[in-house]
């Protein structure tokens, strides 16, 4: 049995930095959890990499193969193209060493990526693919929702 679980995740910000909100949809055969949060003062990539973040730490099931989709250049470069790694490699310092931004979160991406070896996939944002869009709607719900109050 392919035991693949399946993670679309979408971060959105209201400003940048402003408002923002994360969402990450698990799917695993037949089960599906969708989680989402607000955070009141931050930017877009910020809510893109705690999305992915939340939807790893989700994870139950010890031995999963994990496709993690995402809408995020920023996100999916770091982790395909190597830059994640030599972030990690040079003292989280830039090829133009310079400081990584976000270099909280991409550690403890680092770390849960160490944990579960999960593929990367880019997906084309606000399009044909639904759990994506749903994973957009989510995030900014959380928005909406809490700047209401």
């Amino acid at each position: 049995m392919d035991r693949k679980l399946k993670i679309y995740t979408d971060g959105a910000c209201s400003g940048n930095p402003g408002a923002g909100g994360w969402a990450a949809i698990l799917i695993y055969g037949d089960a599906r959890k969708e989680i989402s949060s607000f955070v009141p003062e931050t930017t877009n990539n910020r809510m893109e990499l705690t999305a992915v973040i939340k939807g790893l730490q989700a994870v139950t099931a010890a031995k999963v193969n994990i496709e993690i989709y995402s809408d995020s250049a920023y996100v999916i470069n770091a982790i395909n193209s190597g830059w994640l790694a030599g972030w990690n490699r040079n003292g989280w310092l830039t090829a133009d060493k310079k400081d990584v931004k976000n270099a909280d979160l991409w550690r403890e991406l680092l770390e849960l990526n160490q944990k579960y070896s999960p593929t990367y996939i880019k997906v084309k944002g606000h399009s044909d693919n639904p759990n994506n869009n749903r994973a957009d709607e989510l995030a900014v719900s959380e928005i909406k929702r809490n700047k209401r109050n």
